[in-house]
């Protein structure tokens, strides 16, 4: 897969669940799926960082059933969402020679999750009669999206 195009998609799962692209692209890269050695980003394939950010994903697919937790598009979780895909592009960028276009491009596509996530999120609870089923269908399809795209990046 084109790394841009990953980096897109990556950034359209930070709209779903702002961790989990930041997860899978440190156990991508501490499986040795993708290279991120002699980029700013080396450090990512460090275990202590690819549990670290597993926690926080996991804390995550918690937090998001709670009633208390805030819209995706309010200003706090709308700017975190924009600053993982942003992480998650300069990541890839930077190991493809692109930093600043997959930076760019990955936050475009935290844009395009967070409110189209928001969106068919919104509607699969219309259509199930509640949000809860359609929040766990929303982390099954960020969790396998992310590790399937950050394994199929082109070398």
């Amino acid at each position: 897969m084109p790394v841009l195009l990953a980096v897109f998609l990556l950034g359209v799962v930070a709209g779903l669940r702002t961790m989990t692209p930041l997860a899978a692209i440190a156990w991508a890269a501490g499986l040795g799926w993708i290279s991120l050695g002699g980029t700013w980003a080396a450090f990512v394939a460090r275990p202590i960082v690819r549990y670290g950010v597993s926690l926080l994903a996991l804390g995550e697919l918690v937090v998001d059933k709670l009633p208390t937790t805030p819209s995706r598009k309010a200003p706090g979780p709308f700017a975190a969402r924009v600053v993982s895909g942003t992480c998650c592009g300069a990541s890839l960028g930077a190991a493809h020679g692109t930093l600043i276009a997959g930076a760019v491009v990955g936050a475009l596509g935290a844009v395009a999750g967070t409110l189209g996530g928001y969106a068919a999120r919104a509607r699969l609870a219309r259509a199930f009669g509640r949000d809860l089923p359609a929040a766990l269908l929303e982390d099954v399809v960020a969790v396998v999206a992310a590790l399937w795209i950050a394994g199929h990046v082109a070398a």
